[in-house]
């Protein structure tokens, strides 16, 4: 198979091709994965029994795809990786600022995720914990050089095999007596409900920051209908399904919190090493995803200093590789604390995640509609400037704004206290989407007033 040419440069309509549907089983497949078992299982952890513990998982689910589903839309019609897209809300310079937030954040769910997957790989292969990762993180490597059309044609692959998996595992859990309270109005705590629901609604809006990267390479007259309703469904039918799978197991299998992984394989039996394959192939194909993101954000934050538009594919593989290494590091020296490790995770990323989705999707949808000057985002003297200040004082200010709520392991603000309940993402989806949408409305009405005076914006 031939290496992915393209990086981070537009893709021409000669070099367009597939279909929306594509991206149904791209998502879907990558939300039937082991990870995503394990937030499931994290509603019995913070004590909801097995229905609220579902319906919060639907529900944070339905939230994070009204949004990343949104992003996904804009591939088609820009033809661009999605964070390059953001230097028109951050300035071509200024978008550094989120890209260096999502490496950090995909370099951390990356060892999280190589943790998990270690779990079962090391079990079907006799390696030490610590060997499977080493081995997990460069088997990632690989594909993730080979890039967009292997990572396609393996979610193809991973939608039958992770779908009979995860269909068989319910199947057989099913024939096992439920815990008492499973479905009593007892098992019900408004904060425990709201932290889970937040749980769902990070996984779901973590797609957001590179869902357009799987579908830039859409012919641009694709519609933005198709795009959304295939991405939305893959995702939500996907997340919710294994989710609630998670929370199934986590309430009939004894330390399935632990070890989700040996115990989703111990359902089938004699068959247990197939399962273990499946499952580590799950886990591998999402932290490609993970991986791929990354290398597009570290790419983005260099290139745009240089003014480059494309890379070479040993600069590729480089960056790849540094991204892969320090992920597998992080992995080394926090799988004995895995639990509070992978939660403080999930809660993070959405504290600075939800802020950019809320500015990029308020400029496409609100401010721009979607007229977009592709030649100028690799310009740092073009119309979107070095440095947005809209755009990075909103940011900014959404951070800032949800501090008093914040709730990590090892911090409580304020509010969080008080309320008893995570809500901090609210704040970070409100706060910048009115900021910028009034700032970036009065810059252009100021513009609007000169514009006989000035050369005509290529939007």
């Amino acid at each position: 198979m031939d290496i992915e040419r393209r990086s981070i440069d537009f893709i021409p309509e000669t070099e367009r091709y597939g279909s929306a549907w594509r991206l149904f089983t791209l998502w879907f497949s990558n939300n039937l994965t082991l990870p995503s078992a394990v937030v499931g299982t994290l509603g019995l952890v913070f004590g909801l029994n097995l229905f609220w513990t579902c319906v919060a998982i639907v529900l944070g689910n339905f939230i994070g795809q009204l949004f990343t589903s949104a992003h996904s839309a804009q591939g088609p019609h820009l033809g661009i990786p999605q964070m390059i897209q953001s230097r028109a809300q951050f300035g071509v310079l200024g978008a550094m600022v989120p890209l260096a937030v999502v490496c950090v954040s995909y370099t951390v769910t990356t060892a999280a995720f190589e943790i998990i997957g270690s779990g079962p790989l090391a079990a079907i292969s006799g390696l030490s914990p610590s060997f499977a990762i080493v081995l997990f993180g460069a088997v990632t490597v690989i594909v993730c050089f080979l890039g967009y059309e292997l990572i396609h044609r393996l979610a193809f692959v991973m939608t039958i095999a992770s779908g009979l998996l995860f269909a068989g595992g319910a199947v057989l859990m099913l024939q096992h007596p439920l815990p008492e309270n499973a479905f009593g109005s007892a098992g019900f705590n408004l904060p425990v409900f709201l932290l889970m629901v937040t749980q769902a609604v990070s996984v779901s809006l973590g797609f957001g920051v590179y869902v357009a990267d799987y579908s830039r390479y859409l012919p641009s007259n694709t519609p933005t209908a198709s795009t959304y309703f295939y991405t939305f469904s893959g995702n939500f039918l996907g997340g919710s399904l294994v989710m609630i799978f998670g929370a199934l197991l986590a309430n009939i299998v004894p330390d399935a919190v632990n070890n989700t992984g040996t115990a989703a394989a111990s359902l089938f039996g004699v068959f247990q090493p197939v399962a273990y394959v499946v499952l580590v192939l799950s886990v591998m194909q999402i932290n490609i995803l993970n991986v791929y993101s990354t290398y597009m954000s570290m790419t983005s934050i260099f290139t745009g200093f240089r003014g480059q538009a494309s890379l070479t594919n040993s600069t590729k593989f480089i960056l790849i590789l540094a991204a892969t290494t320090i992920s597998t590091a992080i992995a080394l020296a926090t799988q004995e604390s895995f639990f509070v490790f992978f939660s403080n995770i999930l809660i993070g990323q959405l504290y600075f995640l939800v802020p950019w989705s809320a500015i990029n999707l308020t400029d496409f949808y609100l401010v721009r509609k979607g007229a977009y000057s592709v030649e100028d985002m690799y310009d740092v003297n073009g119309i979107y400037g070095r440095y947005n200040i809209p755009g990075l004082v909103a940011y900014a200010s959404a951070i800032i704004a949800q501090v008093p709520f914040m709730g990590f392991s090892f911090y409580s603000g304020p509010m969080h206290q008080l309320i008893g309940a995570d809500v901090a993402w609210v704040v970070g989806l409100v706060v910048p989407s009115i900021a910028y949408f009034l700032a970036m409305r009065g810059q252009r009405l100021r513009a609007s007033r000169f514009s006989s005076a000035m050369t005509p914006a290529r939007f």
